[in-house]
C-alpha cells in the first residue's frame, strides 16, 4: 500500500469514527467510558494522519 493510499484509508476511518462518536453522544444508554474510547481511537488515527503527512512533505 502506498503512503497516499494508506493516508486515504486513515482519513476514511477518521470520518467513520466521527460519525460513530456523534451516534454515541446521542444514544441515551452509552457510558462516558465508551465515548472516551472512541475519542482516543479517533485521536490516534488523527495523529497517524499528521505523522504521514509530515513524512511525505
Amino acid at each position: 500500500m502506498t503512503v497516499q493510499a494508506h493516508l486515504e484509508s486513515l482519513q476514511k476511518k477518521h470520518v467513520a469514527l466521527e460519525e460513530e462518536l456523534h451516534a454515541l453522544r446521542t444514544a441515551p444508554s452509552i457510558s462516558d467510558t465508551e465515548i472516551a474510547e472512541c475519542k482516543r481511537r479517533k485521536l490516534r488515527i488523527k495523529d497517524e494522519i499528521m505523522r504521514l503527512k509530515s513524512s511525505v512533505h
